[in-house]
C-alpha cells in the first residue's frame, strides 16, 4: 500500500524536528560552563601571545607561550560557534514541543538532558511534576 503526501510530510517534518532536537542537545553537551571570552577579547590575547613568543628568550617560557597560542586559537574557534549555538537554540524553540508531543518527552527530561528552563518557555513546554 503506497504512502499518503501526508504521511510523507510528517516523516519528513519527524526527521527534520529530529535533526534539530540532536544538534541542539549535542551544542549543550560541549558548552562549557562560565563567563566566555569574546572574539575581539581573544583576538587581542592572541596579538599578546604572537608579540610575547617572538621575543621570548627562554625555551620553557616560549613553549608555554605558544601553548597558550594553540589554546587561545582553539577558544577563538569556538566563540565563532556561539553564534551557531543560537541559531540551534532557535531551531530547538521552534520545534520542542511538537517533538515532545509527538514523542512523549516531559518538562524534566528535557532539563535533566540541560535544556536550561527559559528555553523551555520559550519553546511552549509547560513545567509538569513527574
Amino acid at each position: 500500500m503506497p504512502m499518503t503526501q501526508e504521511h510523507k510530510e510528517a516523516l519528513a517534518r519527524g526527521r527534520r524536528e529530529s535533526r534539530m532536537i540532536k544538534a541542539y542537545l549535542e551544542a549543550l553537551e560541549s558548552r562549557r560552563p562560565g563567563r566566555r571570552a569574546t572574539p575581539e577579547s581573544l583576538k587581542q590575547r592572541l596579538a599578546n601571545l604572537e608579540e610575547k613568543i617572538a621575543t621570548e628568550q627562554d625555551p620553557l617560557k616560549k613553549v608555554d607561550l605558544l601553548q597558550a597560542k594553540l589554546d587561545t586559537e582553539r577558544q577563538l574557534e569556538e566563540a565563532a560557534q556561539a553564534a551557531n549555538f543560537e541559531e540551534l537554540e532557535r531551531g530547538f524553540i521552534e520545534v520542542a514541543k511538537s517533538y515532545s508531543e509527538r514523542k512523549g518527552i516531559s518538562y524534566k527530561a528535557w532539563r535533566e538532558a540541560g535544556v536550561p528552563p527559559a528555553v523551555l518557555k520559550k519553546a511552549g513546554i509547560p513545567r509538569t511534576r513527574g
